[in-house]
């Protein structure tokens, strides 16, 4: 009696254990999105179902939009909208590239906390990023030889930027490419001449601090408002409607917790 109370107690372990299908969610993409709030995203996720595992790959937009053309990825996150190109790879692979925006940024200028240039014209900012203008004295700062940050050319970021800020033209020969906000942010934080952009949610790094262009900086405000000149939106991508893991991790970031969290994180809400 006991040895068939004992096979009855592990036989309803055993099938309430494969009742729990633990999930695998795949993201890969953006790292304005990826470096930060996907993962405090995730983490809150998890503790509300557990058993679900993350894989998150936050190495530019690019590969964020590629990964849904060739199926490895659950959701591509990216702080750009699909190139003509992409939208066109994806048909031939027989995929849909559908964006989702989750959150609204706004692209900060950054310079080292101790240049004297608070403020800049928009005409001023291209001007440095495309390299007409090489020396801080040319717009009010002290001399000096100015240093060029970008991100590199798999970023959402260096597109949005280069389109918003650049009217498409080049940017500088002498500039320097780095893999993430966090980077450009340390970067221009050790570089007295320094300057670069990140997105709102890594303007507070030590040693830096953001310009205002044309008397706007950016904010919740701002970018809500649409006062500030180098806002944009940010994006999940998934292969048509949303359906599965996708969208539920999806319908989470967009729901009061998931959006209270891109708020904390320094994103401005999609879902007010």
């Amino acid at each position: 009696m006991k040895l068939k109370s004992l096979l009855a107690m592990v036989l309803a372990c055993a099938t309430a254990l494969s009742s729990v299908q633990a999930e695998k969610i795949v993201i890969k993409g953006s790292d304005t999105l990826g470096a930060k709030l996907v993962p405090q995203l995730a983490e809150q996720y998890k503790a509300a179902n557990p058993g679900t595992t993350f894989e998150i790959a936050a190495e530019g937009s690019t590969t964020g939009i590629a990964a849904i053309i060739d199926g490895t990825a659950d959701l591509g996150m990216s702080s750009r909208r699909a190139k003509a190109t992409e939208v066109s790879a994806a048909v031939a692979a027989g995929k849909n590239l559908t964006p989702t925006i989750v959150a609204y940024d706004g692209i900060a200028v950054i310079v080292n906390a101790g240049n004297s240039v608070k403020t800049l014209t928009k005409q001023q900012v291209e001007q440095i990023f495309t390299g007409e203008v090489t020396d801080w004295s040319a717009v009010g700062g002290k001399p000096g030889a100015i240093s060029v940050y970008t991100r590199n050319t798999s970023s959402g970021t260096y597109s949005d930027f280069k389109e918003l800020a650049m009217h498409k033209k080049d940017y500088a020969p002498s500039s320097q490419k780095l893999a993430g906000n966090e980077q450009i942010a340390s970067e221009v934080g050790k570089n007295a001449n320094g300057i670069g952009y990140v997105g709102l949610a890594y303007d507070k790094a030590p040693g830096i601090a953001v310009v205002a262009i044309d008397g706007a900086v950016p904010s919740i405000a701002s970018v809500q408002g649409k006062t500030y000149p180098y806002a944009r939106p940010t994006f999940y991508y998934t292969n048509g409607t949303a359906t599965g893991v996708a969208k539920k991790f999806l319908d989470f970031t967009l729901s009061p917790a998931g959006q209270k969290t891109v708020l904390a994180t320094g994103f401005v809400p999609a879902v007010k």
